[in-house]
């Protein structure tokens, strides 16, 4: 493990930097076979807890064949859901990955601990991607239905607001490289593990936008953000999701989470640190990663 760390964390995420992936040639839809496929590669590496690769034949840069593939992994494995969270919300996050927007991950309820947390090592395959957001819990479901929701009526159906490290890992040897054909997204968007602190109930009372955050690595400041980092506002983020799942029939339920996008950007970290999100009187959230 090198001792560096950039502004992205521990330089331990494959010989690609933030944002000089090359994009792969292809930008046309999968076929069926061939999206069985991808779903069968992937789907068996996070069974199997192992790397994977996909074939070039079977890379492109379609988005609608992309977020299949992802929702189609996920059914596949069945895992129980404890959410959602927003992938390359920021725009940071975006340049960094090539994405063309935001797109969601499903968490699952084995990754979700609460704060202080030791996130134990069988959770991860590759890496451990940090990301310090706000999230939601939800008090009543948002079902799918024709018409959009809107911020005030997803507002009404949230419990809490809650500090958090979402952690991201996929099963691509190279994270920034494989965002070439959408590696993380395909991926379920890097949702590995999430880490929560206390519940703020005045959230509504708080300007979420200018909140700041700062990130520290075995008690070392390493870099700080801002709410409206990801998509502006969280309670943007929050309805943008709501609003994805009902044009797919799915909806929010709840108990759910959803954590809304980094605020810090990545910061990749490594078995045995320490990771501390303050977010000054929203709260704490403190993440030690077993070995």
């Amino acid at each position: 493990m090198t001792d560096e760390i950039a502004p992205w964390g521990r330089r331990i995420h494959g010989p690609t930097l933030p944002g000089t992936g090359i994009r792969c040639a292809r930008d046309t839809a999968l076929s069926p076979t061939e999206m069985d496929e991808v779903v069968g590669i992937i789907g068996a590496a996070r069974a199997g807890r192992h790397g994977a690769a996909l074939p070039d034949r079977l890379r492109t840069r379609h988005w609608d064949s992309t977020m299949a593939a992802m929702l189609a992994i996920n059914a596949r494995l069945g895992c129980p859901s404890a959410g959602w969270k927003i992938g390359a919300a920021s725009l940071e996050v975006q340049r960094a990955e090539g994405m063309p927007g935001p797109s969601p991950g499903q968490l699952a309820r084995h990754g979700v601990h609460a704060s202080p947390a030791h996130v134990p090592a069988r959770l991860f395959i590759n890496y451990r991607c940090a990301e310090s957001e706000f999230a939601f819990r939800m008090a009543r479901d948002l079902p799918p239905r024709a018409t959009p929701y809107g911020e005030d009526e997803v507002a009404d159906a949230v419990a809490a607001l809650h500090p958090a490290l979402e952690i991201g890992d996929t099963v691509f040897d190279d994270w920034y490289g494989a965002s070439g054909f959408f590696g993380a997204a395909l991926d379920n968007n890097g949702a590995a593990a999430f880490v929560h602190g206390e519940a703020v109930t005045d959230w509504r009372d708080r300007d979420l936008a200018a909140a700041r955050i700062d990130l520290s690595l075995n008690g070392t400041w390493r870099k700080s953000g801002v709410g409206a980092a990801a998509m502006g506002h969280p309670l943007t983020a929050l309805t943008w999701v709501a609003n994805w799942l009902r044009e797919r029939g799915l909806g929010l339920c709840v108990g759910e989470f959803v954590s809304t996008g980094s605020c810090t950007g990545h910061f990749f970290v490594a078995p045995g640190d320490r990771l501390v999100a303050d977010f000054g009187p929203i709260g704490v959230v403190d993440a030690t990663f077993e070995g």
